[in-house]
């Protein structure tokens, strides 16, 4: 098989590149920036916002299976930001051209912020409703909405990986895991809100091999990118502390919380593990203590992400 991947140097990207099995997939990978040289990837530099450039790649590579992963995901911008609705464009030009090149399999990833929160209960994947939340998760359904109907009735099959909450190597530096990790690794304090939220946390190297599982499957439809697990926020601080072995700086009720913040967000990860046939391989305390192992040598090396 041959896979064209979309934002293939990204956070999650890199992780499906790591995943995907060399011997039995020829994969095409898509940047905007600078990739390092890899011999078992066919690189290719290109900013699919510009028009054309999704037609050009998908007649120059002619890929059996699609997995779009690019979109502008800057951490505290990407909810609200009007590039939103480009990148709603440019996916609707790669899905064309997809459908018009003969494309066998094209798998969309959005978020797990397109459900409608429930109270207390997992998210399941053909029963929890929908509802707009921001631009991001709103533009990303559209999409999902849009895709599903293109490719209804033709010989491509589609499916939609909602990712939930992702933390591991290379992660943004001022998201939950990476601020409190970098914190205790500095020793610094590390300030957290009540965090009384449950949330579906996945290392991003399992997420990035589900991934490739779901663009290798015939599943088809929206299936949940997540463990089946919730832990609340103080949780993961605290353990985070215990794993560094400075749990005297984590400080849970010194930021304010969030207002708006649901109280539960966790997937139902029943589709991802019968159907698609994954189950992560790590547990939360291993993951953890690889992230905290990645930005100790991070911080020792002067990195800032």
């Amino acid at each position: 098989m041959r896979i064209l991947l979309t934002g293939a140097s990204g956070f999650v990207g890199r992780q499906v590149l790591a995943a995907l099995p060399s011997s039995d997939v020829e994969v095409h990978a898509v940047s905007s920036r600078r990739p390092a040289p890899d011999a078992k990837v066919t690189w290719h530099r290109a900013d699919l916002l510009t028009d054309g450039t999704a037609e050009a790649l998908v007649k120059t590579t002619r890929p059996d299976c699609i997995l779009h992963l690019a979109w502008y995901v800057e951490p505290g911008l990407f909810w609200t930001d009007p590039s939103n609705l480009d990148w709603t464009a440019a996916t609707m030009r790669l899905a064309s051209a997809a459908a018009e090149s003969g494309v066998r399999r094209f798998v969309g990833v959005g978020t797990c912020y397109e459900y409608d929160w429930p109270a207390a209960s997992p998210c399941v994947e053909e029963h929890t409703p929908l509802a707009s939340h921001t631009l991001y998760d709103t533009s990303k359904d559209a999409c999902r909405r849009v895709l599903a109907a293109r490719f209804t009735g033709e010989e491509t099959s589609f499916a939609w990986g909602r990712l939930f909450f992702l933390y591991g190597p290379h992660e943004a530096a001022n998201r939950l895991v990476s601020s409190v990790a970098r914190n205790l690794i500095t020793g610094r304090d590390a300030p957290c809100s009540r965090g009384t939220a449950f949330r579906d946390f996945m290392d991003v190297r399992d997420a990035g091999a589900a991934l490739a599982a779901l663009a290798l499957s015939k599943v088809e439809g929206a299936v949940n990118i997540g463990t089946g697990e919730g832990h609340n926020i103080a949780d993961i601080a605290r353990r985070l502390g215990e794993l560094s072995g400075r749990p005297e700086l984590v400080r849970i009720g010194a930021l304010p919380d969030r207002q708006g913040e649901p109280p539960f967000i966790v997937a139902d990860a029943n589709r991802l593990g019968t159907e698609v046939g994954f189950k992560s391989s790590r547990s939360l305390d291993e993951g953890l203590s690889d992230a905290l192992g990645f930005w100790r040598t991070h911080v020792e090396n002067g990195a800032t992400r």
